[in-house]
């Protein structure tokens, strides 16, 4: 069954987290309908007919990473959907991924006071698919932008999601023993100074932004880091992690509920990324409009597949506590809607994502095509 037709595509059938006015709030509550994005679907979804390359896009990383022994999978879903024929999406994916951790660690070195700087480092070069800096990237050089340009904005980007996840493994949060394959940061260095190095890494993001940015105008310096506290303050990544927090122990939560703590705990940093890239490459007021829902998408798609593969993957192959969310019988979207409703809400994200770089060049579109289908398709 085809996903659209020729005259409307399927969000303007069923109420989407995306209709709502922009003029307000960035990230304000996304239902105003009162029916939830993740409205059951009557009628099954058949995964896009994409190429794909023969590679398996697991966690790559960097070259030295890429070229460790790795066996094989035995499943076909881990091959990754390619985007453009004369697209490398791995190549891509490998030198963005090793020109971010060397920016990380120079930006981030390792000086007095000795303890606070070992920990930013511990987390933030622990490694980690480094899918934000790459949205900031590809945003960027889709409207002519370069990557220097942009750096400085995707290493803030992961020293902010690094701070989030540091603070989230903590025992007043999510209290987790395990991330990216390491002990967490507080099991290292004390829930004292995780909190301390978290605080550390937020602030440094907006210097590095502020100073060490070339190449872009002053007026979209201040757009883009007017547009990243945004997206993780009160009104973003905050607001989805308090919600969380305040609906444990409640037995009734929703998919309306559960949309507002995914929209802005984990959608909301994605956006950023990519709105802060097309803000740097020149994008204009409509273009920004057109990736910020690209990214909004694909923001929800990153939460349902990782609701998907917590129940569905070993802690080896995530490389974090598998399960977890279901010991604690919090609400997902494999607990509301089952594993099959949420792949298929999965590819009907990941088509309305596609849809809004309809309008520009396939080959610069490339990068961004192809990471939404690697957020879709990936095994951890």
């Amino acid at each position: 069954m085809s996903l659209v037709n020729s005259s409307a595509t399927w969000v303007l059938q069923t109420p989407s987290i995306h209709n709502f006015s922009t003029n307000n709030s960035n990230l304000c509550h996304p239902l105003k309908n009162k029916i939830p994005f993740s409205f059951f679907l009557p009628n099954p979804i058949a995964r896009p007919s994409i190429p794909f390359s023969s590679f398996t896009i697991s966690s790559i990383l960097t070259k030295e990473q890429a070229n460790a022994p790795q066996e094989e999978s035995k499943s076909k879903k881990d091959q990754f959907f390619a985007s453009s024929p004369s697209f490398n999406f791995k190549a891509y994916v490998l030198s963005k991924a090793d020109s971010v951790n060397k920016a990380l660690d120079e930006a981030v070195l390792l000086k007095d006071p000795l303890k606070i700087h070992e920990s930013m480092r511990y987390s933030l070069l622990a490694g980690g698919k480094r899918v934000r800096p790459m949205l900031c990237f590809a945003a960027c050089e889709l409207f002519g932008g370069q990557e220097s340009v942009a750096m400085p904005a995707a290493c803030a980007v992961e020293m902010i999601h690094t701070m989030s996840l540091m603070h989230d493994d903590l025992p007043c949060m999510d209290n987790d023993d395990l991330r990216r394959g390491k002990p967490t940061n507080h099991k290292v260095f004390g829930e004292d100074v995780t909190v301390l190095a978290g605080d550390a890494l937020l602030a440094f993001a907006f210097e590095y932004i502020a100073t060490s940015t070339k190449g872009a105008s002053s007026e979209r310096i201040v757009r883009v880091i007017g547009e990243l506290a945004k997206c993780i303050g009160s009104e973003g990544l905050v607001a989805g992690q308090v919600v969380d927090i305040c609906s444990e122990g409640i037995s009734d939560v929703g998919l309306e509920h559960l949309e507002f703590i995914h929209v802005h705990k984990t959608a909301a940093l994605l956006e950023g990324s990519v709105v802060m890239g097309a803000i740097l490459g020149g994008a204009n007021a409509d273009q920004v409009e057109k990736l910020r829902k690209f990214a909004r998408c694909i923001g929800l798609l990153f939460q349902v597949v990782d609701d998907i593969l917590d129940v569905t993957k070993s802690s080896q192959e995530l490389g974090k506590t598998a399960g977890k969310d279901l010991v604690a019988d919090k609400t997902t979207y494999p607990k509301l809607l089952g594993i099959e409703k949420s792949r298929e809400f999965a590819d009907r994200l990941n088509k309305e994502a596609q849809d809004q770089l309809a309008e520009f060049d396939p080959e610069k579109a490339a990068p961004l095509i192809a990471l939404a289908n690697y957020i879709a398709y990936r095994d951890n």
